[in-house]
């Protein structure tokens, strides 16, 4: 199994019980994926490499830290990724971003693409993917396939929630690929969704459940 790191901070936790609840309105459900990606992406982020650069302030010249390397790319897989994507975007506004897009087939569960567009040197850059339900994993492992036949070799995977079944098959076909989520559940139903969950994350972002 590969590395899975679970975002235990309080307020994570607290949002993700909000989004949870089935009364929770197509705004505040929006909001809140918003705000958790945010949260998210300082765990996700936290070990980016640093140079130092010289610069002045108001006082002196002195050397300070920046990020270091070619700017990071966040890939959303469409639709209900894009959640997370403007709120990481206002932390790290020079990201670039790659879109994906995959459904998923109803009879077979499996990811189906209809979409695929990325920067031309995506395969230079650290590449986040971003699918807020790791239910099968078939999107987010379809998702991976797309961007390693491009060249990726660093990637890491975020998602609000988490079923075992997922991170299994995920670290399955990609062992070597990290997990960022706020939770991890306790399995998938028949359907593939997972419980208890909080829905088709899609439909609630977009008000069409």
């Amino acid at each position: 199994m590969g590395e899975v790191h679970v975002v235990r901070h309080p307020l994570v936790q607290h949002k993700l019980t909000l989004m949870r609840d089935q009364s929770r309105s197509t705004k505040g459900f929006r909001q809140l994926l918003n705000e958790i990606g945010m949260l998210i992406c300082y765990e996700v982020t936290r070990d980016l490499p640093l140079e130092e650069v010289e610069i002045q302030t108001p006082l002196a010249t002195t050397k300070a830290p920046i990020l270091s390397g070619k700017k990071l790319v966040f890939a959303p897989i469409l639709r209900a990724g894009m959640g997370f994507v403007d709120a990481m975007l206002e932390l790290i506004p020079s990201a670039r971003v790659a879109h994906i897009g995959l459904y998923r087939d109803p009879k077979t569960l499996q990811a189906v693409e209809y979409y695929f567009k990325a920067p031309p040197d995506v395969s230079e850059r650290l590449v986040i993917v971003l699918d807020p339900m790791l239910a099968t994993a078939n999107s987010a492992v379809a998702a991976v396939d797309r961007l390693k036949e491009r060249g990726c070799h660093e990637l890491r995977l975020v998602c609000l929630l988490a079923a075992p079944e997922g991170i299994e098959r995920f670290h399955g076909a990609h062992p070597e690929v990290p997990i960022w989520t706020a939770a991890v559940d306790s399995h998938l139903d028949a359907h593939g969704y997972i419980v208890p969950g909080l829905g088709d994350a899609g439909d609630r972002m977009f008000g069409t459940r």
